[in-house]
């Protein structure tokens, strides 16, 4: 199991010792999709809820700052980008998550975390008028200056 970093010789996780890490530059960006009926998808804005792409939006910029108190292990980091942006397609919603830092570990988890709710609160604000919504969510960039 030493391969895995988050988990000692003995079997127990752990937190990574990032300390001997020189801070870097990091940026990474996430993708999700949220595939839904395309009446749907037309009334994302107006939904009885609210409009679901503001909502979605703010919500995954939320999200990506609090990474490290939603998933064990991740640490603290000092963001100085998130942006999510949300493209109406004709059977769903794609969403586009990044987050930037300069530090000792990477941004990956807040730039899919940042994705994952949004998309989720697209889902919660439409599984009213659409009950067979999916959403995929993937990392499509991760890199370090």
């Amino acid at each position: 199991m030493n391969e895995l970093s988050h988990v000692d010789e003995g079997g127990s996780v752990k937190m990574v010792d990032v300390g001997d890490k020189p801070s870097q530059r990091r940026r990474a960006t996430a993708r999700a999709v949220v595939h839904m009926a395309p009446e749907t998808a037309t009334r994302l804005s107006r939904l009885p809820k609210g409009d679901a792409l503001a909502t979605g939006q703010l919500a995954g910029i939320m999200a990506a700052k609090r990474t490290s108190e939603l998933i064990p292990l991740c640490h603290p980091l000092p963001l100085t980008h998130v942006a999510v942006e949300l493209r109406v397609l004709a059977d769903g919603v794609e969403i586009l998550a990044s987050a930037e830092t300069t530090a000792q570990t990477g941004v990956e988890m807040e730039a899919l975390t940042g994705a994952s709710v949004a998309a989720l609160t697209i889902y919660d604000m439409a599984k009213a008028i659409d009950k067979q919504m999916s959403f995929s969510v993937e990392l499509v960039e991760k890199r370090k200056e």
